[in-house]
């Protein structure tokens, strides 16, 4: 950042804190932001590991709040001198309402960003998702791609449509009132039938560098949107799946789908409509629809070097460390540790 702020201490808030990759962003802060001053951590379930972290030089502030009321937000933002957004509702099966969706993922963006423009906060890093972008409902390829390649994108379900709008939302807002923003198309739930993912502490590393080389570098970062990559190998969905689970001790059953997919569209179409008869009686909710079956047998794969470009980005763990740190918390999670 800049050389007359060098002694400064600085004031950081993660919206969603609490949440897998916010608590990621919040621990990352704190091992390589060396100016951080103050890290505020709102969310609207606080865990208890939060507590173990008050212990250290840096102030760790709990803020409990939810980012669908202006005031909270607000409150929370407030002296902040970076903002790092990751709160949101992520549902593609319909636990959640297209109500509620929307005011968390676009109301809750918007509070932000209406925060930050009146207390002054200049800097705001956002994270959005890989929906954004596709797959489409028709379900169109996405091969090695890039962040300025032509993919038409086509919104029905209420999770993508919403951090559509948010993330519009955000890189409208550049430049309000000296405002700088960074959009992320954060692909959290990678699915393709070919595809690379991302090791969460890559994509933690990756904002917060993000929001450190901001300042710096706001003409050239401001109102861009950034793929979240890694060295992680292209592989099949199942055998990427199975990179993780089969130290776990579990196998795939067969090399082929049990179901055709013209029975599979049927299947998904019939949840679908089930889904709605049963809505005002019952939460029905099934792992099949016809978006997660778009997303599941819909090629979309990413090949960039932007981020490495425009602020010198470089993947913090390796492959091999993200695979073998996976595997432990996948082990640690299911209770499978060998």
């Amino acid at each position: 950042m800049a050389d007359s702020a060098q002694a400064q201490k600085l004031v950081y808030l993660v919206t969603g804190g609490c949440g897998f990759l916010g608590e990621h962003v919040v621990r990352m802060l704190l091992q390589r932001e060396p100016r951080l001053g103050e890290l505020r951590v709102f969310d609207q379930h606080l865990g208890p590991w939060l507590e173990e972290l008050k212990t250290g030089p840096v102030r760790v502030t709990a803020i409990q709040g939810d980012v669908t009321q202006a005031h909270e937000v607000a409150a929370a933002v407030a002296g902040a001198h970076v903002v790092i957004h990751t709160a949101g509702l992520v549902d593609v099966f319909g636990r959640a309402s297209p109500k509620t969706i929307h005011e968390v993922n676009v109301q809750g963006t918007r509070n932000v960003i209406e925060a930050c423009v009146q207390t002054g906060t200049r800097f705001l890093v956002y994270t959005s998702s890989m929906e954004v972008v596709g797959p489409n409902t028709k379900g169109h390829p996405f091969y090695r791609g890039n962040e300025d390649t032509p993919y038409e994108a086509v919104h029905r379900h209420p999770y993508p449509c919403s951090k559509a709008l948010a993330e519009w939302l955000v890189l409208e807002a550049n430049g309000r009132k000296g405002l700088r923003l960074g959009g992320w198309l954060f692909r959290a739930i990678p699915a393709s039938v070919e595809h690379g993912r991302v090791y969460v502490g890559n994509v933690a590393w990756m904002h917060v560098l993000a929001a450190r080389e901001l300042e710096q570098r706001a003409t050239l970062m401001g109102g861009q949107v950034y793929f979240c990559y890694d060295g992680s190998p292209y592989r099949s969905y199942e055998d990427f799946n199975m990179e993780f689970l089969g130290p776990c001790g579990l196998r795939l059953v067969g090399a082929r789908p049990l179901l055709p997919y013209w029975l599979l569209v049927f299947l998904a179409a019939l949840n679908a409509l089930l889904q709605w008869l049963l809505r005002p009686l019952v939460l029905y909710a099934p792992l099949l629809n016809p978006y997660t079956l778009a997303v599941a047998n819909t090629t979309f794969t990413v090949s960039t070097d932007k981020a490495q470009r425009h602020f010198g980005y470089e993947p913090l763990f390796s492959w091999e460390d993200s695979r073998t740190r996976t595997i432990l918390w996948v082990q640690a999670a299911t209770g499978s540790a060998q």
